[in-house]
């Protein structure tokens, strides 16, 4: 039974190769034109300006220090006052903890070379 079918297979397969083979060369011009502005010599890299970035990380910085001073004022607060404070100082540690993460991750991405 699978004699039969082997002369019918090859010649399937022969006659769609070539089409197959037009597609694939379609498919891969098309991605280099989508791709082509990314490989342009023109496209400006750089984001942000080193003036910039150092303003970013500034206002990062400022931000920190308030949320740590916050973070420390709950924390005061429920030990020395008995205060019901804990999920206010749960979530401005937390806070605190993933905006000190993305000042860090910035900071060392930007200026690490020097």
């Amino acid at each position: 039974m699978s004699g039969r079918w082997l002369p019918l297979l090859l010649l399937w397969f022969g006659l769609m190769a070539p089409a197959v083979a037009q597609q694939e060369s379609e498919a891969a011009s098309d991605s280099l034109q989508v791709l082509k502005p990314f490989v342009e010599e023109e496209v400006d890299r750089e984001m942000f300006t080193e003036q910039e970035k150092h303003q970013i990380l500034f206002y990062m910085g400022v931000l920190l220090l308030l949320l740590l001073i916050l973070t420390v004022v709950f924390g005061v607060g429920m030990v020395l006052f008995e205060k019901p404070w804990f999920v206010g100082h749960m979530v401005s540690a937390g806070l605190t903890f993933t905006l000190a993460l993305a000042h860090a991750v910035a900071a060392t991405v930007w200026f690490f070379p020097f």
